[in-house]
């Protein structure tokens, strides 16, 4: 077998055809980075406020931060004390944060003042039916803070993005207080309403409502000392020992 020499000139071409293939490979990379860097730009062009106005709507916070800032500064002080209460409540029975109380307690007061309906009713249903655990779900489906079945409620989710809005506390706060209500209304009575959201017409106990109604005395009891505490003037800040108790080294000295 022979074996001819190889030249300069030769290795000189190998070198320069593998450096222009290697260059080829680059420019071919270079290029589809920018393709996918351009195509990843028309898709937030496009799409990215789409993708943003829907997370808010999902979460139910596009309303409540538009008018956060109004409504917390439109809030008179008796209400601020009524919130805080009714929130220092929640957290200290249910093991809650007191921030995430004050927030769902605003909403039930929202919920309630939009459907017509009391608020408290509407923390009471919260507490028994999920003690205020936002992702709770039962066997038969009920889901989030006031135990919604979706399939039931697909028309009043779909104004707050669909079934996935169950788990958002403001959607599910708004939606339990509008189905509530509804039952009120056809019912005519509040413990027949109560036990048709529950599901347990049958019962002729009525322990749903029970449960229910015990947690709404509560929370005005919750309320009501509050109230009585804010009224009950503080003690006057006088002395009331005698000179000669003074002098002897009183212990009220």
């Amino acid at each position: 077998m022979r074996i001819g020499k190889l030249s300069p000139g030769g290795f000189q071409g190998i070198q320069s055809g593998r450096l222009a293939q290697w260059s080829r490979r680059l420019v071919s990379v270079l290029a589809l980075c920018a393709s996918v860097a351009a195509l990843a730009l028309i898709i937030e062009s496009q799409y990215g406020q789409f993708l943003y106005s829907e997370t808010l709507e999902q979460s139910g916070d596009t309303q409540a931060d538009a008018g956060s800032g109004q409504e917390a500064a439109a809030l008179s002080p008796a209400e601020e004390r009524r919130y805080r209460t009714l929130s220092g409540f929640v957290a200290n029975r249910y093991r809650v944060s007191q921030d995430v109380a004050y927030d769902l307690v605003r909403v039930a007061h929202r919920a309630g003042n939009e459907v017509q309906l009391d608020p408290l009713l509407i923390i009471a249903v919260i507490a028994i039916e999920s003690r205020f655990n936002p992702i709770a779900e039962s066997v038969a489906g009920a889901k989030g803070l006031m135990q919604i079945i979706p399939k039931y409620h697909f028309d009043k989710l779909n104004e707050f993005g669909g079934e996935k809005a169950v788990y958002d506390p403001a959607a599910n706060i708004q939606v339990g207080a509008q189905i509530l209500k509804e039952y009120l209304r056809l019912t005519g009575n509040l413990g027949s309403a109560l036990q048709m959201y529950a599901g347990a017409l049958s019962d002729t106990e009525d322990g749903y409502t029970r449960k229910v109604l015990n947690e709404k005395v509560r929370l005005q009891q919750a309320l009501s000392a509050q109230t009585v505490a804010a009224r009950t003037p503080a003690p006057a800040a006088v002395r009331t020992a005698s000179a000669s108790n003074h002098v002897s080294g009183s212990p009220l000295d």
